[in-house]
């Protein structure tokens, strides 16, 4: 059986909403979006066309799902913190890139090998969860 986790939800509250404003950060006209579209087979007229078809309502919809598989994201590595006693930042960065490197890098890459898609997208998604478990596990450690 596995020992009792002690969870701090304001953290991980806190995590989930840094973790969503560096994906808009991210995704953005200031960073990514541009490269990220143009390999996604995005056009402009793509994104013209869904905003005629009320696509407001469908986005708010995206929003919301993304944010609620962040919160859960980052509950689970709440017990990843919990587990490792993750007590500083060194520590959440460290552990941040192990669950980056195991988890989320070769499922990415994964991902990219077998669906054809370009390594330059590759680079720009996995550095975005790259950046994002450093935040958020340091966030949850340093907050342990």
């Amino acid at each position: 059986m596995a020992p009792p986790v002690d969870l701090n939800y304001w953290a991980i509250l806190v995590s989930a909403v840094a973790s969503f404003i560096l994906g808009a950060l991210w995704y953005s006209p200031v960073m990514f979006v541009k490269p990220w579209r143009k390999m996604m087979g995005l056009t402009q007229q793509h994104m013209e066309e869904a905003k005629k078809k009320g696509m407001k309502k469908v986005m708010a919809k995206l929003y919301i799902g993304n944010f609620i598989a962040t919160l859960i994201m980052v509950y689970v590595l709440s017990h990843f913190v919990d587990y490792a006693q993750a007590k500083t930042i060194t520590d959440g960065l460290q552990l941040g890139l192990w669950v980056w490197l195991g988890f989320i890098a070769t499922l990415l890459f994964g991902s990219i090998l077998w669906e054809g898609k370009p390594f330059k997208l590759f680079l720009i998604n996995a550095g975005y969860r790259l950046v994002e478990l450093l935040i958020v596990a340091s966030i949850l450690s340093a907050w342990a």
